[in-house]
Parts: C-alpha cells; sequence; structure tokens
C-alpha cells in the first residue's frame, strides 16, 4: 500500500459492513423474482443472496460468498447475452449485495457501487420488467433511500461521491448517493 493509500483508509467495522450487506440484500431480494422467472434454471442470483444474508446476519465473510457473487455477475452476463436486459440488472444486484461484504475501507468513489450497487441494479430491473418506464426506477430508489438506515447513510458519507457512468444503473446508483447524503 502506497503512502497516498494510506490517507485514503477510513474506518469501516464489521458490524457496519453487516448493515451495508443486509440492506444490500433488502434491495437486491424483491429483484430475483424477475430473473427467476426469464432464467428458472438458474440458480446463481438466489445463492449469493443466501450467503449474503448469512454474513448480515453474523456470519463469517467465506470463499463462498466471494465465489456467489462472482457467479451472480456471470449469470447476469448470459441473462444479457439471451436478450434478457431486466433479469441481467436482477442477477447485477444480486452479485451486488454479495459484494458489498467486500467493501474497502479505501476513500474512492469506485467503491460507492458496493453500497447502493445492488439498489441500483434492482431499481433498473424493474424499471425494464416495467416497460423501461423510469418513474418505476425513481420510485424504488426513493423506497430504498427509506430503507437503508443511518447506519448506512453513515458509511457512504465517508465516501466520495458516486462516480460517473454506467448507463441508466448509474444515474439511479446517484440518484440514490444524493438521497442519502442531504
Amino acid at each position: 500500500m502506497t503512502a497516498a493509500d494510506k490517507n485514503l483508509m477510513i474506518d469501516l467495522d464489521l458490524a457496519e459492513l453487516r448493515a451495508v450487506t443486509a440492506f444490500s440484500v433488502a434491495c437486491a431480494e424483491p429483484a430475483l423474482v424477475i430473473f427467476e422467472r426469464e432464467c428458472p434454471d438458474d440458480p446463481r442470483p438466489r445463492a449469493v443472496l443466501d450467503e449474503a444474508r448469512g454474513f448480515a446476519a453474523g456470519g463469517k465473510r467465506t470463499k463462498a460468498l466471494r465465489v456467489t457473487a462472482l457467479d451472480a455477475h456471470r449469470a447476469a452476463r448470459v441473462a444479457r447475452e439471451n436478450g434478457r436486459e431486466a433479469a441481467f440488472d436482477a442477477a447485477r444486484a444480486a452479485g451486488h449485495a454479495g459484494a458489498s461484504a467486500y467493501l474497502h475501507p479505501l476513500a474512492k468513489a469506485t467503491q460507492v457501487p458496493h453500497i447502493l450497487g445492488a439498489a441500483a441494479n434492482a431499481a433498473r430491473a424493474f424499471e425494464l420488467d416495467a416497460g423501461d418506464d423510469p418513474a418505476v426506477g425513481a420510485g424504488y430508489i426513493e423506497k430504498m433511500a427509506g430503507l437503508a438506515g443511518p447506519v448506512v447513510a453513515d458509511v457512504l458519507k465517508r465516501y466520495p461521491d458516486a462516480p460517473a457512468g454506467g448507463r441508466r444503473a448509474g444515474e439511479l446508483l446517484r440518484m440514490l448517493d444524493v438521497l442519502l447524503r442531504p
């Protein structure tokens, strides 16, 4: 680690990681129905949510959690290759929920998707499932802002503002970022 990286370190404890992961699971889980409807034979997004839920409830950060998070992202890629965009975003939401357990205490904008990515991709999945209705995504983001709670908001505020890019899911992520930083 360089001296510059040490200056970017923030305080982040295990209880806070569990709270962020619990929030991410709560954001991603409702969108799982979209993925399972479109890709009924692919258990990967559900598997990572099960692993992440276990960590949030007090379990260890296991290799299985990391592997299932990557597997959910692979499931997303397969869904996209098959033209199932809403399923893609639902699986990405699940993958982000698992990855949230690996949020780094490095104050860089690139860490913000570990906190808010599950909500943003779930919102995009619901938006696409409703015929690409942006009001649906925005409504889900507002709902998730109310669900975040003070610990998640406090952790988020230690990081720089959400990064640019990411297409519509990135826009939704930045909307949530703004709502949680009054």
